[in-house]
């Protein structure tokens, strides 16, 4: 791979002093965890071209494109690891090993659904990457999925026999069925919480308009000239017609029409639909492997898992946690910021992606987000940031390789960040 300007060793150091003795030598890492290949659904629309399909059936999706691109024996992949935030749906049976079944693998290769909430998909990554390094497998498959459109209504149990009525409850997004003993600044709503703490630190709503219409304007440039090609993949419809490119990416925006549009969260707040991620339907897959793997299936990786760190704090400041997740994540490989090539910050909303940015002054904001992000492509919560990992990889390929950092923030205060290697 090409050279960064710093060698990263093969293994970390431990933490415990002295040298190392025979057991220790057995427990430690001794495979470098590649990302072989991916593919993705387009992000659908809220209600979109992706929302006639079952939520299991689009997680199996990109499953089947990757065994159909490799020449992959399905018996030998070790499990399926796959983000999911919802997991009340169509999806509540285990998504991993339903998308497995549902894509063609034996009924051999188990699957396991993770959720990390807006970093389910990231934390499925990082799993594999651990048992690749430990030798626990050798070939994964790990990514997400979400169909916010399919998301069911839930009743609550009542409390009481022959309870006078009974309300249903979304659970596309966001707190629901909120547990009384939760302090109350904790479980506004998101998008409030990411406008109180971007207020506080004097972003404006001009600001966050200007960096919506750049993810925009990013974006659209990016489908035109052909930089998803390889990673999104066309779905057909039962009726015959296609989902080819993302749904939610809007050329013709402009701050005029941005402008117009009125405060989400609050009476007159900064936020709105137009600077916000919207709600989406995809699914995203990404094969795993170690160097042997790659070699014998004859893969070029488009890049090397090299670390990752996540981080917490108060649910309502759950924007802010990303910064801390990076600097803990740069403090473990031992770098700064400055040694980063490119970033990849998932824009839940255009006050949280600010935000990080305010804590990050040393990072070089035309390294961020290159093709754009969320706000362009979408946010299907499990399936999100598997994208945001596997895009930076291309995106460093495509620049001749380097250091890659992929950060997002979690809902209930969390934040996590990974390190790539191309």
């Amino acid at each position: 791979m090409p050279a960064t300007g710093y060698e990263f060793p093969t293994r970390f150091p431990s933490k415990r002093q002295g040298p190392a003795t025979p057991s220790d030598a057995k427990m430690m890492p001794m495979h470098r965890p590649l990302i072989l290949d991916a593919a993705r659904t387009p992000f659908g629309r809220y209600r979109g071209g992706l929302s006639g399909v079952r939520v299991d059936d689009l997680a199996a999706l990109p499953i089947t494109e990757l065994l159909r691109r490799h020449r992959v024996d399905p018996a030998r992949v070790d499990d399926v690891l796959y983000g999911n935030t919802n997991g009340a749906g169509e999806e509540n049976r285990n998504i991993g090993r339903m998308a497995a079944l549902l894509a063609g693998l034996p009924p051999t290769v188990p699957g396991v659904a993770v959720n990390r909430l807006c970093a389910s998909g990231g934390e499925a990554i990082v799993q594999a990457g651990r048992a690749l390094a430990m030798g626990d497998a050798d070939l994964l498959v790990a990514g997400g999925v979400e169909g916010m459109t399919r998301a069911p209504f839930v009743v609550p149990r009542a409390e009481k026999a022959f309870a006078d009525r009974m309300e249903s409850v979304s659970t596309a997004l966001g707190w629901r069925l909120v547990n009384p003993r939760m302090r109350a600044e904790w479980t506004v709503p998101l998008g409030r919480a990411a406008e109180d703490v971007a207020v506080a630190l004097g972003i404006t709503r001009a600001q966050m308009d200007m960096y919506a219409l750049r993810s925009h304007r990013r974006a659209s440039a990016a489908w035109d000239a052909g930089v998803h090609e390889g990673f999104a993949f066309p779905v057909q419809l039962r009726d015959g017609s296609a989902v080819r490119r993302d749904e939610s990416v809007r050329p013709e925006t402009s701050l005029e029409k941005l402008g117009k549009l009125a405060s989400a969260f609050s009476e007159s707040g900064p936020v709105t639909a137009g600077n916000s991620s919207p709600i989406n339907d995809g699914a995203t897959a990404v094969l795993m492997g170690t160097e042997q793997v790659a070699a014998d299936l004859g893969i070029t990786p488009l890049g090397e898992v090299l670390g990752s760190a996540v981080t917490a704090d108060e649910p309502h400041r759950f924007t802010l946690a990303p910064v801390t997740a990076i600097r803990k994540l740069l403090s473990r490989l031992q770098i700064s910021g400055t040694d980063v090539n490119l970033w990849e910050i998932n824009e839940a909303f255009a006050a949280m992606a600010l935000s990080v940015l305010h804590h990050l002054p040393e990072v070089d904001r035309e390294k961020v987000n290159v093709h754009g992000g969320a706000i362009a492509y979408g946010h299907p919560l499990g399936a999100s940031m598997p994208r945001v990992v596997v895009d930076l990889c291309r995106h460093l390929r495509a620049r001749g390789g380097g250091l890659g950092i992929a950060a997002a923030c979690v809902g209930v205060g969390q934040g996590m960040a990974i390190a790539v290697r191309v």
